[in-house]
């Protein structure tokens, strides 16, 4: 679950793909898979029937989601549409939707919520505990979810008995955060709930670790909830798709339109064969994948790619040691700039990194792809687009080779890389470019998906801007 500037935001839903038209319910899509014991994983979900890529598989709304924390005010809290002026709710003046359907359709969510935003200003809850909070709020109205269909709330796994003295004492802060913040509304234990535990509920959304004295977020049976260009903007419990297990060479992959969530075959299926998705990003050496997942889903991956120590961990390190290693330093001391200022300092140590590892690092080692990434999108925001486009044409290879085959991530890049050579007139390259993007989103978003539309639309201006034969 997977991590621009010129972008396109996600739009509302706009049905299905594949062989599955617009209109299919819920139960014909969820005919293609069934729920199973898989052998040391517990449970998991395989095909009921040979899938072809691009298939849909499953599409769902969240049982419940919330908006970032980061993201507050600019995107709508229903539709997670991006938008310049949003709504606002006229009484916890924080949440904010594109109109007064999107209001409506999330009153019933808020209503609640809004006198504990309201009672707790200028305080704001953690994403974890505003979402723990829609989930009470939902538990209580009894109301049923189709996301449950195949697993549900009260199936998912805690592994609280996994988790160190260090993470359950941070869930039990959680935990009585949580119960500042419901105070206006939940008084007594009696009022939650029939049989709910707090701090289960808390180990079955989410895990945290301490870093830097901070509390971080990891989702555990949740999903970051991401735009088309796979940004995340908000988090979403589907519990059937907490059945997913985890595969670093997956052959399924979970794309959104707002919180939809939809799950989209990415290679040729059996019927009978496990369907997996990636729990992380996998551009990371096999050692540092393992650690991950071991920390943060307490599991030790053993996939075929795990399992063969991928070839490619050589080609991830690649260069000067000491080089890749000063380049990681400094993207993790970054962050995540703002301001311009910012943004102009971001670029400067980018230049300055790029310039003395010219021979010391290739393009291909992921720290140097890193800062390559850094350094378009810091001209993006600047509104350098010439350099812009001289760094994201170098990570295209780069992407190929570590996002091969039907992965959103390559196309979403070359959208952004075809988008620059657009403004600077390159329209037969921008065209190449979009055709090798739509390939892949076709399968991995489907035809009928809102970035798509929009790869479609700037297909159309680059054909406009060709000189006439």
């Amino acid at each position: 679950m997977v991590p621009a500037a010129t972008r396109a935001a996600s739009r509302g839903a706009r049905g299905g793909k594949g062989p599955v038209g617009p209109g299919a319910s819920l139960r014909s899509v969820q005919a293609a898979m069934e729920k199973f014991a898989s052998p040391g994983k517990g449970n998991g979900l395989r095909s009921s029937k040979a899938v072809k890529p691009g298939e849909l598989l499953y599409r769902a709304e969240p049982f419940a989601y919330t908006v970032s924390k980061k993201r507050l005010g600019g995107v709508c809290e229903r539709c997670l549409r991006r938008k310049d002026r949003l709504l606002r709710c006229s009484q916890c003046k924080v949440a904010r939707y594109c109109d007064v359907r999107c209001q409506k359709e999330a009153w019933q969510d808020h209503k609640r919520e809004c006198k504990c935003i309201k009672s707790i200003e200028p305080n704001f809850p953690p994403d974890s505990v505003r979402l723990v909070g829609r989930i009470i709020f939902k538990l209580l109205r009894q109301s049923t979810c189709p996301s449950e269909e195949l697993y549900s709330l009260s199936d998912l796994q805690s592994n609280f008995d996994k988790l160190s003295e260090e993470m359950k004492d941070g869930l039990g802060h959680l935990a009585r955060t949580l119960q500042l913040y419901l105070k206006v509304e939940i008084q007594e234990a009696s009022q939650l709930p029939p049989a709910l535990d707090i701090l289960q509920t808390f180990a079955k959304v989410l895990h945290f670790f301490l870093r830097s004295s901070q509390w971080e977020k990891v989702t555990c049976n949740c999903f970051s909830i991401s735009n088309g260009e796979m940004q995340n903007v908000g988090v979403g419990l589907y519990p059937s798709m907490s059945l997913l297990n985890n595969s670093c060479d997956p052959n399924c992959v979970i794309v959104f339109e707002g919180p939809r969530l939809h799950l989209c075959s990415i290679r040729d299926i059996e019927m009978g064969e496990e369907l997996t998705i990636s729990y992380i990003e996998t551009m990371m050496p096999t050692p540092d994948r393992q650690q991950h997942l071991k920390r943060q889903y307490c599991f030790e991956c053993d996939c075929p790619m795990c399992h063969s120590q991928s070839k490619q961990d050589a080609d991830m390190l690649a260069g000067d040691e000491q080089a890749w290693k000063e380049a990681k330093e400094a993207i993790n001391k970054m962050g995540a700039p703002k301001s311009q200022e910012e943004w102009e300092q971001a670029l400067v140590t980018c230049q300055t990194l790029l310039k003395n590892n010219a021979a010391r690092l290739p393009d291909t080692n992921i720290y140097q792809l890193k800062v390559l990434d850094f350094a378009m999108d810091a001209c993006i925001n600047l509104g350098l687009l010439e350099e812009a486009l001289f760094y994201g044409h170098r990570t295209l290879e780069p992407y190929r080779v570590y996002y091969s085959g039907f992965h959103p991530l390559r196309a979403i890049q070359m959208m952004r890389v075809a988008k620059l050579q657009c403004s600077h007139n390159l329209f037969p390259q921008a065209l190449e470019t979009l055709k090798e993007a739509y390939d892949i989103m076709k399968v991995t978003h489907g035809t009928e998906h809102s970035l798509v539309h929009d790869l479609m639309m700037l297909k159309e201006d680059c054909e406009a801007g060709l000189p006439l034969e």
